[in-house]
């Protein structure tokens, strides 16, 4: 259905929607399936000539980055790994670490998902703290799921072993991360764990679960039971914030999966955005997976060093960091790496020639020693807070002379890159365009900007004052006077005030894509995404006027805002989505979106609204509309061999199957809470599922909860259909 009809269907809701108030959001018998995973190597050289954006790297000194212990024992040392990823593992948060969310499962199918019923639903117990604690929740999570266990993470990073088959908890472990980190982030969070099997021999913790916690510790905990591994770093623990300077707690805070590559966990970790320039550092690091000790570690303003800070010294302040998922290629000994931005998201002045190469990029890392390899810049001079939360995804992309080995980063900005992985050049088109000019004094915006032009670019139509929306005559009449008085001037309109010192941002700063990613059927050939359409309204503020206090400043239970007060920036700022007074877009739904696109053509197949306002309304009245106009989302899809997309993220609770090849909804479920997390789909017992954390979100507003719940076929419906192949 085109977006023009849907906005008209938007409008003939005026009335109806009067009773919505959508959270302020920024305030926040099948052949077989292949075991999936994208070669390395496969098919000829294709790439077309490289763009400016993709840098090869000059070489440095690798000898830094080896082990002592490993160089010592030789090439003969037994290497850990971790398990192939197949229809009976989800072994990483993407299902691999290829990361393309596609389960190889096929029991599912377009005819039968209806079918569907909940199995089992766990309660983890771990549930938002009350608010005078100050610690806001978002259960994010996506399980691993490895034989017959089911690894879940809470936002309190509690770990927790619970069985496929019937939803039983084993065994939990409670890392008692501490209460002031988990006050002063945004949000409490667990996206994922990593899962590793060590070398055949070891003594201790023959599988392990390696993970970071908000307190800033990477542990290490036995897959089995639960408990530490002590000869990891110190009786299991790893102090991340060695080498990182001041420590304030949650200030750095790692909440997304590590990636492990053979014997080397690669982890980053989140820095709170906009509190102040002298923030801790970006930096990437490998860690020995038996032993805790860190192998390399990729400060980016320390170019060809690779090993800790001088004593006395720390890594470089204040860099871009990788909040985000990582994703990795074996075959090719290479890490992608999606960057953020310097510490201060809306104030360019005064980076280094590191920072400003690397901000907002998709960078390929050695594995091994953590040197680069390339690295292709999705925005220049990020001045916007473009930074990259999309984990890439690994594809075999069909052509002329067989396949290419590819990575597809997808963008806040609305674009999607496909590069060859192995040096960065572009498989698909993307020219350098002029965007608009002017900004802050001491500062400059880029002439222009990369823009992937054969791949389709959501939520950059241009937005006029005639296109203000409201439910009434009087909103829409405010959201056009705030329209006029604001500078947009497009995409990539820079932070400058207009009228009334603010300026529209679309899209906003949460997409675009964001952190729930894309997801690829290599089957069908289908990449799914889901996508917000929601503008963002953002106002500087003279330093002499910022009230809002830095993390580690504030008094104790106070809660940091959005934006933030930018210390050492000429500026703070405000940053809040482009609301009416009653808490309604001012631009007509939908404001999300679920598409899917044919690969290698880019074509659009088909492009729906995704979510309803039935659980959103004023007062915490829910207004109980059960239309399709598309509401924001967080968090992303699976897709499975059987043709069928699953994805809850929208405001409403529920969970969604559609048909991947043609958009068709086929099947929903009422969730217990919000689904703000990415399903996961496997087989157990000859039984395939759909495994959802359902605990809401506090930041979007939606109902909050600490349920895992399960789908499956009627198990003779099941028995059938695998009898049937």
């Amino acid at each position: 259905m085109s977006l023009a009809i849907e906005l008209r269907r938007g409008l003939v809701l005026g009335a109806a929607l009067t009773l919505l108030s959508l959270p302020a959001f920024a305030q926040a018998p099948s052949q077989q399936a292949p075991q999936h995973q994208p070669s390395a190597s496969s098919g000829s050289d294709a790439s077309p000539t490289p763009s400016t954006g993709a840098q090869d790297q000059p070489g440095a000194d690798r000898s830094v980055a080896v082990p002592a212990s490993r160089e010592a024992a030789g090439a003969d040392t037994p290497v850990g790994t971790v398990p192939e990823h197949d229809a009976t593992n989800w072994v990483n948060y993407g299902g691999s670490n290829a990361a393309d969310h596609f389960s190889p499962a096929d029991q599912i199918t377009p005819q039968n998902v209806g079918k569907l019923e909940k199995v089992w639903e766990f309660h983890t117990g771990d549930k938002e703290p009350p608010a005078d604690q100050a610690i806001e929740y978002a259960f994010e999570n996506a399980p691993l799921k490895v034989g017959s266990n089911l690894y879940v993470c809470t936002p309190s990073q509690i770990v927790i072993d619970v069985d496929p088959a019937t939803g039983k908890e084993k065994w939990r472990f409670d890392p008692k991360v501490k209460k002031e980190a988990l006050q002063n982030i945004y949000h409490a969070a667990c996206r994922g764990v990593a899962y590793w099997q060590a070398p055949e021999g070891t003594q201790e913790c023959r599988t392990r679960i390696i993970y970071g916690v908000s307190d800033g510790r990477m542990l290490a905990i036995d897959a089995e039971d639960g408990t530490p591994c002590t000869s990891f770093g110190e009786n299991g623990t790893v102090d991340m914030l060695a080498g990182i300077g001041e420590k304030v707690p949650g200030f750095f805070s790692p909440n997304s999966a590590p990636t492990i590559v053979d014997d080397v966990v690669v982890m980053g970790h989140q820095v709170v955005d906009n509190q102040a320039l002298d923030a801790p550092s970006g930096v990437v690091r490998g860690w020995d997976a038996l032993t805790g000790k860190m192998l390399w570690a990729w400060d980016l303003d320390r170019p060809g060093q690779y090993g800790p800070p001088p004593e006395g010294k720390s890594f470089t302040r204040g860099t871009p960091n990788v909040w985000t998922m990582i994703a990795a290629d074996k075959e090719l000994g290479l890490i992608y790496l999606p960057m953020g931005n310097r510490a201060d998201d809306y104030w360019g002045g005064g980076r280094t020639e590191q920072e400003e190469k690397y901000t907002a990029s998709l960078t390929a890392l050695d594995v091994k020693t953590g040197e680069p390899r390339w690295t292709f810049q999705t925005v220049h001079h990020d001045i916007w807070d473009y930074d990259l939360g999309s984990q890439p995804t690994l594809v075999d992309w069909p052509g002329k002379d067989g396949p290419v080995p590819a990575v597809i980063q997808a963008s806040k900005q609305g674009e999607i890159f496909v590069l060859d992985r192995r040096n960065g050049r572009p498989l698909m088109p993307v020219e350098e365009k002029r965007v608009p000019q002017g900004t802050s004094e001491g500062d400059h915006t880029a002439p222009t900007q990369p823009f992937s032009t054969a791949m389709p670019a959501f939520s950059q139509d241009r937005l006029t004052g005639a296109s203000m929306w409201g439910v009434s005559p009087i909103d829409q009449l405010w959201c056009r006077i705030q329209f006029q008085k604001a500078r947009y001037e497009g995409t990539f309109t820079p932070p400058v005030e207009g009228k009334s010192g603010s300026w529209i941002e679309f899209p906003g700063d949460n997409g675009g894509m964001d952190w729930g990613g894309i997801s690829y059927d290599p089957i069908n050939k289908v990449l799914v995404v889901n996508t917000n359409r929601m503008p963002d309204l953002k106002v500087k503020v003279p330093r002499e006027e910022v009230k809002a206090k830095p993390i580690g400043q504030r008094p104790e239970g106070e809660k940091g805002s959005l934006g933030g007060p930018q210390v050492g920036a000429p500026f703070g700022i405000n940053s809040g989505k482009f609301l009416s007074p009653i808490g309604v877009p001012c631009i007509a739904p939908p404001w999300g979106y679920l598409s899917g696109i044919e690969i290698p053509s880019g074509k659009l197949l088909w492009k729906k609204p995704l979510g309803t306002p039935a659980d959103q309304g004023p007062f915490g009245i829910s207004s109980h509309i059960r239309i399709p106009i598309g509401t924001p989302n967080n968090g992303g899809s699976v897709v499975t061999a059987g043709g069928v997309t699953f994805i809850a993220a929208a405001l409403d609770d529920y969970i969604r199957a559609f048909d991947t090849r043609t958009g068709e909804q086929l099947w929903e479920a009422r969730l217990p809470a919000g689904g703000q997390a990415n399903p996961i789909s496997f087989t157990e017992g000859g039984r395939q599922y759909i495994v959802l954390a359902a605990g809401g979100h506090h930041f979007m507003r939606t109902k909050l909860g600490d349920s895992v719940v399960a789908y499956a076929l009627p198990e003779n419906t099941a028995a059938a259909t695998t009898n049937g192949k």
